[in-house]
């Protein structure tokens, strides 16, 4: 069995909700408007001069019309805004795909004999590690010491007594104490080539290492050879 701490890799660090709006016919408030404007118009010129119309009515209603008018042109520019968002969401999504990312998360796959996570402890200390196939059990457990920041953690699919575990996904547990014997926090991370990208969810999601992941999700981007 081989599993060993490796120092950490140089990375690129890397930095939405839709509402549904009602829908409204705007060829229908358009023409509403042009009847009432006409209408308006109509009266104007018929008014009895010695009993002339009230201006307050009708110019509450041609304000009313502007307000709606006005919503209407702010709603179209907010459905363009979330499109071109969308949009841009995809097109970052996409160049994802290919790369090697690192996302929080404590499963992995292990492929050809190969499966890596990353922990991260605030100070020195010995964790342990514990690795479970997808049904629970349990396929690898030992103990080491693990420096403050983050290191990669390899595993090479083999228990303690050498019997090689199948490909598959794994996912690891850990636990620390420092020199104290004091409990510390060991936080995982995955850090694995991102394999597709669904862009028929909002927003899109991608695949990596068998899970799914938000692009939010993301924390760093690992260079090639790095």
């Amino acid at each position: 069995m081989t599993a060993s701490i490796l120092p950490s890799t140089g990375t690129i660090n890397t930095a939405q909700t839709g509402t549904a709006a009602p829908v409204v016919d705007n060829n229908e408030i358009a023409s509403n408007f042009t009847e009432f404007l006409q209408l308006l118009t109509t009266q104007l010129q018929n008014q009895n001069p010695l009993d002339p119309l009230d201006t307050n009515q009708f110019t509450q209603q041609l304000v009313q019309f502007a307000q709606v008018e006005q919503q209407m042109n702010t709603n179209t520019q907010l459905q363009t805004l979330v499109s071109l968002q969308q949009t841009a969401q995809s097109t970052a999504a996409l160049s994802y795909v290919g790369s090697t990312v690192v996302v929080d998360g404590s499963t992995s796959s292990l492929v050809n004999s190969q499966a890596s996570w990353n922990l991260n402890v605030a100070k020195p200390a010995t964790a342990t590690v514990t690795i479970r196939d997808a049904s629970g059990q349990t396929a690898y457990t030992g103990s080491f010491a693990v420096n403050p920041g983050n290191q990669a953690f390899v595993w090479d699919g083999k228990s303690a007594n050498g019997t090689q575990w199948p490909d598959g996904n794994y996912t690891l547990t850990a636990t620390a104490v420092d020199a104290s014997g004091q409990s510390t926090t060991v936080s995982t991370e995955i850090q694995a080539p991102v394999d597709s990208v669904d862009l028929t969810q909002n927003p899109p999601v991608l695949s990596i290492g068998g899970q799914s992941y938000g692009l939010d999700k993301v924390k760093r981007i690992v260079r090639s050879g790095s």
